[in-house]
């Protein structure tokens, strides 16, 4: 399971792997600060838009569970060529739709093969060399956050230039050239799982089982990408309505701000490397009930907002970060499978958060968004709690 003896994971690679899990994620946040323009233009409710989000989360998770763990058994280069161009194809379907259904047919396409952004992730952690291992997935995933949240200020310019529809082409094209390139620089690889894929796919569940670390881990994923889904899914109805009343261009922008958050990537890895994974959580935590907290302020301080939203981003980034780096020690012959139980329970976190965001703004408006942040942040704390640094100091345990 270890990179060939004459290889060694160059920084321009990792710089590659990283654009490119950024590329592939951000293809499913695209729609969020378009939310109010596709519902015009569609003719939908906040609610119904809100599903948009939903669905790419859905799809994501899907994803995960039932392709990222082919990793383990096929040669991951050319399977992160074929996903790309699959990927490509529901953005294609996506800007041609004239209709919601049309629109989730292409989004939940796109949303199931971007998890090729996953595939990359534990990719880079085995070709790493185990001392540089936190740090090279603290820097691939400094790109998968920024492609989430400049996913944001890339679609609002996009779609004032054009239209909403001119993000998913330029986004297409976009993934079709980044998927030529990767597909070059990555060597070959296949692992030596002898496996079906059914006995993969059944020997997540055995991981959950053995591993309470993954379980606990997974539930701080849920509840703090919940966060994280809750906040963005809503904040662009909130900057589309009085007092702010700003154009889609301007709420991208937001996407700059919530960007900070992913320079905590390579520092949280970092510090896992050191045994201190338990403090890194636990002051994530801390953030998350402190951002929900100001967050109830957001309708009427701008500045409060913009504090609010660089401390959930860089919170959520430094707890996702050291449940990935701790995982993957818990068995380096089955990190894709641990990455996909880990990643479906994080996206499924995503699309409840997505959903219920949307329900809250459509019937309590913005404070009902705050209270189930709030709530939700409460809820990592208490799971928190439960970890506890091990005695070898290299990951905590649950």
């Amino acid at each position: 399971m270890n990179p060939p003896p004459s290889y060694r994971l160059g920084a321009p690679l990792v710089l590659l792997m990283a654009i490119t899990t950024g590329v592939a994620v951000a293809s499913n946040y695209y729609a969020q600060p378009l939310l109010h323009t596709i519902a015009d233009q569609l003719g939908l409710s906040f609610a119904s838009a809100g599903i948009i989000v939903t669905v790419a989360q859905l799809g994501y998770a899907a994803g995960l569970l039932l392709l990222v763990p082919l990793g383990d058994l096929l040669d991951r280069r050319n399977m992160i060529g074929v996903m790309m161009l699959l990927a490509a194809t529901g953005l294609f379907i996506s800007a041609n739709a004239d209709s919601l259904p049309v629109l989730l047919a292409g989004t939940a396409l796109t949303g199931i093969f971007s998890v090729v952004a996953q595939v990359l992730v534990p990719f880079a952690a085995t070709l790493a060399e185990p001392e540089r291992r936190g740090r090279v997935v603290g820097t691939v995933m400094s790109g998968l956050l920024l492609g989430i949240l400049l996913a944001r200020t890339v679609s609002g310019t996009l779609s004032s230039l054009g239209s909403w529809r001119t993000v998913y082409w330029v986004a297409g094209i976009l993934m079709l050239i980044n998927a030529a390139v990767l597909y070059r620089a990555l060597p070959s690889y296949k692992s030596e799982t002898r496996m079906s894929y059914a006995a993969l796919l059944a020997s997540i569940g055995h991981l959950f089982v053995k591993h309470g670390l993954l379980r606990q881990r997974a539930l701080l994923g849920f509840l703090s990408f919940a966060m994280f889904s809750a906040l963005w899914t809503s904040v662009a109805f909130l900057l589309s309505s009085a007092p702010y009343h700003y154009s889609d261009a301007a709420i991208g922008l937001f996407g700059l701000a919530g960007a900070a958050g992913a320079l905590a990537a390579r520092q949280a890895g970092h510090l896992v490397d050191q045994g201190r994974g338990h403090q890194t959580t636990l002051g994530g935590l801390v953030l998350l009930v402190l951002a929900w907290g100001l967050l109830w302020w957001a309708p009427h301080e701008l500045a409060i907002l913009v504090l609010a939203i660089i401390l959930l981003d860089l919170a959520v980034q430094a707890v996702h970060i050291t449940n990935l780096n701790l995982i993957y020690s818990l068995d380096q012959a089955a990190r894709n499978r641990l990455n996909a139980g880990y990643m479906t329970c994080y996206f499924l976190g995503g699309a409840a958060g997505s959903l219920a965001s949307a329900w809250a703004y459509q019937h309590l408006e913005w404070n009902g968004v705050a209270l189930l942040g709030l709530g939700l942040a409460l809820a990592a704390a208490v799971a928190g709690m439960a970890g506890r640094p091990s005695r070898e100091g290299r990951h905590d345990t649950a």
